[in-house]
């Protein structure tokens, strides 16, 4: 359960599905940081520039994907 919540949570904030798994607690922070300037850009782009709108989209939802298939995968290992 905690790793189809981790996979959600990373899709949909990338970062937050890490902090599930107890993994990576600052480079979690930062991506969500990230994530929520992103995500403001994005919606600014729906009406100001309607021509980057669909690029940006595109690109976030790669990444998303990208940070959802590593949250199922269980992360990357803890650096020693």
């Amino acid at each position: 359960m905690r790793r189809i919540l981790a996979t959600a949570a990373n899709f949909f904030f990338p970062g937050a599905g890490w902090l599930v798994l107890g993994r990576k607690p600052l480079m979690a922070v930062g991506w969500l940081i990230g994530a929520i300037g992103l995500t403001y850009v994005e919606l600014s782009l729906q009406s100001a520039g309607s021509a980057l709108y669909w690029p940006m989209f595109a690109s976030v939802f790669v990444m998303n994907t990208a940070f959802a298939v590593d949250a199922w995968m269980g992360g990357a290992p803890e650096q020693s």
